[in-house]
């Protein structure tokens, strides 16, 4: 076992995905000597970007001073494990719905915190909406005390609604319908408002905010409470599990890999239009629900798996988002620089592998 790993590393496609980062193009000499504030430090996004810092230190010896924000002490132990012995990590502990106190010099904030399974969005939707909002607000309360160099705020793909469905590409001003009769609509409304709170503070108080609109984002380093559809699907090939589907599955997806999702973040703190969105997508990734599970258990599993439909009366004690007919386009943000390189079947192929290692 390697030095890495046994410093805290998963033995994973993640690692090997951070180390590809660090020696990617990405113009790290911005982020050198500075501290670097994360929210949702124990989420996928949040974690796997506080681990890209800490490899890109290692690697290249970079001086990045990472604070890693969480609620649960506990719960950054079981995900960072012997990495929080290190010298350019430090946890902070606390909920963003209070202000944050902070006392040192934040150069870049990195805002991924968001509840993200769809179950608590439709049971509790008032704190959906609250912790959307209020916490952003905070943060962005702390950028602006901090006078930061930049702020990347993560929001989704479900901000677009139901877009006019005769666009071959849904881009950054194509806002569609949404339903706030619905209360699964606390998610996609509260990243709207906190969408429109970013530009109002880049406009009034020059913030230096940036945000991105990530698609369906999974791969190497999902976390093992992930339960969303793609791990479940992963899930079921793993143990050579029949697909179940709950709804017809005509519900077109936008995705992009972890590393790529990584590298676009990491671009928007340094670079693009203050105030402005920008998607993160892989537009060749794009496909229905079933076809992602036809392809699951035709190409991963090898054909050892069906897919099968089980469709109750009434699909609202599950939590999906409303079917919708949207092909992201990502030409804004390549325009950055930046291009996906992961493919929808390798980024099964490398969620699965560190999956089955994590259960060995």
């Amino acid at each position: 076992m390697s030095e890495q790993i046994k410093e805290g590393y998963d033995k994973s496609r993640q690692l090997e995905d951070l180390e590809l980062i660090a020696a990617s193009n990405i113009n790290f000499e911005y982020y050198r000597d500075s501290s670097v504030f994360i929210t949702g430090a124990t989420g996928l996004i949040g974690s796997s970007l506080a681990k890209c810092f800490l490899c890109c230190n290692r690697l290249n010896e970079l001086n990045i001073h990472i604070v890693a924000a969480v609620r649960s002490r506990d719960k950054a132990e079981a995900i960072y494990g012997k990495l929080l012995k290190r010298n350019d990590i430090e946890l902070y502990i606390g909920d963003l719905i209070e202000p944050v106190e902070y006392r040192d010099k934040i150069d870049y904030i990195f805002h991924t915190a968001s509840i993200t399974a769809s179950k608590i969005m439709v049971e509790h939707p008032v704190c959906t909406i609250e912790t959307a909002y209020q916490g952003t607000r905070n943060v962005l309360e702390l950028a602006r005390e901090k006078q930061v160099r930049g702020l990347v705020y993560v929001s989704s793909m479900e901000v677009y609604g139901k877009p006019d469905p005769k666009l071959d590409f849904v881009e950054e001003t194509d806002l569609g319908y949404i339903d706030i009769m619905n209360v699964r609509s606390s998610y996609s409304e509260g990243k709207r408002i906190c969408e429109c709170l970013c530009t109002a503070y880049a406009s009034e108080y020059k913030v230096p905010v940036r945000t991105a609109r990530l698609a369906q984002t999974f791969g190497a380093g999902v976390l093992p409470s992930d339960n969303r559809v793609y791990v479940q699907f992963a899930k079921s090939a793993i143990h050579l599990e029949d697909i179940v589907l709950h709804t017809e599955g005509t519900s077109e997806g936008n995705y992009c890999y972890t590393r790529d999702v990584l590298k676009a973040l990491l671009i928007l703190g340094y670079s693009g239009e203050n105030g402005q969105a920008y998607n993160v997508v892989n537009e060749e990734t794009h496909m229905q629900i079933r076809q992602m599970a036809a392809l699951v258990a035709e190409k991963i599993s090898g054909g050892k798996i069906a897919v099968k439909f089980d469709i109750p009366e009434s699909v609202l004690s599950f939590g999906y988002a409303p079917a919708v007919k949207m092909k992201l386009g990502g030409a804004k943000m390549r325009a950055l620089g930046w291009e996906p390189e992961v493919g929808l079947e390798q980024m099964y192929e490398r969620m699965i592998y560190d999956m089955t290692y994590r259960e060995e």
